[in-house]
């Protein structure tokens, strides 16, 4: 499953985390991004955020609207966003 580009090729779509921040204060997005880009490279589109030394109820935040777009067309969460959408209570 995946995006279908001209030529019939089809390409991976992952829901990941993105690395911002500094080694001690890391700060994350929630990306949509080919399989093949590197955790820094080039997005398709951000979905939302998380600052895991924020307090709890801070910590993530994310467009339940876009994630379920991505979702239904395919797009697979890597395990740590999946935990993520799971402690918001988001279905997946």
């Amino acid at each position: 499953m995946g995006e279908e580009y001209p030529g019939g090729y089809t390409v991976s779509v992952k829901i990941r985390l993105k690395k911002f921040g500094s080694k001690a204060r890391p700060y994350y997005r929630i990306v949509v991004q080919d399989a093949r880009e590197p955790r820094d490279g080039r997005t398709i589109e951000e979905i939302g955020i998380y600052h895991p030394i924020e307090a709890e109820e801070k910590q993530v935040s994310f467009d339940s609207d876009k994630v379920r777009k991505w979702l239904d067309n395919g797009a697979q969460p890597s395990d740590t966003v999946r935990g993520l959408l799971n402690r918001k209570n988001f279905t997946l």
